[in-house]
Formats: structure tokens, sequence, C-alpha cells
């Protein structure tokens, strides 16, 4: 009896990620200064936005956004993604209900992912201002007698 009752609580607190989380996630992007386009890679839906912003991505999408800002050196931000403990848990949850078509569907839609870091942010580097060229100071030639 304590099993079907365990069961059943697990049943309401867990549900596959795909149900519980869905395969999209927001990312916000904030950049110092701001006002820089983001220009967002390797999204299902590209559309690159000026910051601070938020940007609509698919879980499974690998992510790169670059930043470009004259007066500024570029930057590049790398998201990776890794296993969210509330993705886990909806992983976990098709387990334990035997939903072995829900693993596979949160396995290839990344519905178990997290994209870090969120929030994407930036402080970018001023260019450092050219050195300025050394002054030759030879003393003067002595005139040949």
């Amino acid at each position: 009896m304590r099993f079907l009752v365990l069961l059943a609580l697990a049943s309401l607190c867990a549900g596959c990620a795909s149900v519980t989380r869905g395969w999209e996630e927001q990312i916000a992007i904030s950049l110092t200064p701001s006002g820089v386009e983001a220009v967002v890679s390797g999204s299902s839906y590209p559309a690159p936005c000026i910051t601070p912003c938020a940007i609509k991505i698919k879980r499974n999408d690998e992510i790169s956004i670059a930043f470009n800002k004259e007066g500024y050196e570029p930057q590049v931000v790398t998201l990776t993604r890794e296993i969210a403990s509330t993705g886990a848990a909806g992983f976990a949850g098709n387990l334990l209900l035997g939903g072995g078509g829900g693993m596979v569907v949160d396995g290839a839609s990344g519905a178990a992912m997290d994209h870090k870091p969120n929030p994407v942010i930036v402080t970018m580097q001023p260019v450092a201002p050219p050195r300025p060229k050394p002054i030759n100071r030879r003393p003067p030639a002595k005139p040949v007698s």
C-alpha cells in the first residue's frame, strides 16, 4: 500500500521534462556598455538583439553570442548546456513512471538541459590606444672638416 501511495505522489510531482519545462528557454543578455548588437550563432531562431535584451532559443541549440563595438575589444560568449535540477527531476519522472518514450523525447529535444551562463553578463574592454613611437634622441652629427 505504501508503494502505491509513493507511486501516486511521484506521478503528481514528476513528469517528463518536455511537458514541465518545454523545449525552449529565454536567455537574458546584459552588456556594458549597453546598446551593442548581440549576434547569436547556432540558434534555431536567429535574431540579433540590442543589449540589454533577451533571446528565445531551443534547449538543444549550441549557442555562441558575439559582441562588437567600435573602440572595444570584440567578445564572444559560448554557452554550455547542463542538465538542470528540474530537468533531471522530469527525466527521472519518466523512469519512475515507465516512460521510456518520454526519456527519448527529453533527450532528443534537450528539454532536461539549461544553457549556462544565463543571464549572459559581459563588460567589454576598451581597445588599448596605440603606443607612441619612440623619439630618436641622437645628438646632432659633427661636421667633418
